[in-house]
């Protein structure tokens, strides 16, 4: 079954007839899709005096550059004396009950990689629930302003502002809905929201620091020159972060999970004393078992000047109220 998912998202992005055989599904998609935007997708807007959510999220499966963005917009808003908060469907994780706040003793079992990653870096509220209308519920008791990752296809979660993100390199792939293709809502849903950020056009994903994954030690990305590495990332494309590695110039022995892989030492065994190199987001459920030979890489967003002033722009007008 692994194989057949790897070869069916992998044809994702090739022309649409390499899943022929899934199109009689396609009908069922756009009527499940019609019906839902028909049904709930017109009253997802909030009023004025509601604590305002901004979703950050995308049309197609797979990582799009989301969370750097939401890391960015916290830190912004935090620097415009806003009180942010971050809510998260909790992708790989299952807590006794919902909702569920982060805190430093959350297992990550529990929130899911992507909500430990985003409090370990912004030491922010951030509220996992897999009904996203809840966490806002429970978010906005102190907030000014709450970040929901993901979340565009879920309407039941009212929002003040649509962030699309989209991946600038694959774009939305063959353009056909699920399984044929890897878009969650037609196309013309672009028009419906309020800003179209491309991630490698309109802002980047860049190395800041390598960290040691056991001691939280620091040194610069550029160490990886000339360094054999092996490469870890349970990530949904970890296309982006290879290139990324031999872009600062390590060798490098690729090693890819599924996304939100639950890792287990033996998934990290591979049988010579070569540097592991992680992303931050895997290396939240690796902590428990890390050794000194494991680091992650941090990175950060850097915006054009275009995209930041339309961010900031809206930052501003909730600053001010």
């Amino acid at each position: 079954m692994t194989r057949l998912s790897e070869r069916i998202s992998s044809n994702w992005y090739r022309p649409w007839w390499h899943n022929v055989a899934l199109l009689p599904l396609q009908p069922l998609s756009w009527a499940l899709v019609r019906y839902r935007w028909r049904r709930y997708g017109q009253q997802r807007r909030q009023s004025d005096s509601e604590v305002p959510v901004w979703v950050v999220g995308n049309l197609t499966v797979g990582g799009t550059g989301k969370t750097p963005l939401i890391t960015w917009l916290v830190e912004r808003a935090r620097q415009l004396g806003l009180r942010p908060a971050v809510v998260s469907r909790g992708y790989g994780g299952k807590a006794p009950s919902y909702p569920l706040q982060v805190s430093a003793e959350t297992p990550v079992e529990q929130c899911g990689d992507e909500p430990m990653l985003l409090f370990q870096r912004l030491n922010c509220p951030v509220w996992v629930d897999p009904k996203r209308a809840r966490a806002v519920q429970a978010a906005q008791q102190h907030a000014d302003v709450i970040f929901s990752d993901d979340g565009l296809q879920h309407y039941a979660m009212r929002r003040h502002r649509e962030i699309l993100v989209i991946d600038g390199q694959r774009g939305f792939g063959n353009g056909w809905l699920l399984p044929v293709g890897p878009l969650r809502e037609p196309l013309w849903r672009r028009r419906e929201v309020d800003i179209e950020l491309r991630n490698g056009i309109d802002f980047c994903v860049r190395p800041m620091a390598l960290v040691n994954a056991a001691t939280g030690a620091r040194r610069s990305a550029k160490a990886l020159k000339g360094q054999r590495i092996h490469a870890v990332a349970g990530i949904g494309n970890p296309q982006r972060f290879l290139t990324t590695l031999e872009q600062l110039g390590a060798q490098v022995d690729s090693h890819w999970f599924p996304d939100h892989h639950a890792f287990k030492p033996a998934d990290l065994e591979f049988g010579d004393p070569s540097p592991i190199v992680m992303t931050e987001k895997d290396w939240v459920k690796i902590r428990p078992f890390a050794s000194r030979r494991m680091w992650y890489l941090q990175v950060g967003t850097v915006l054009t000047d275009a995209a930041r002033d339309r961010l900031e722009t809206e930052l501003l007008k909730l600053a001010e109220q």
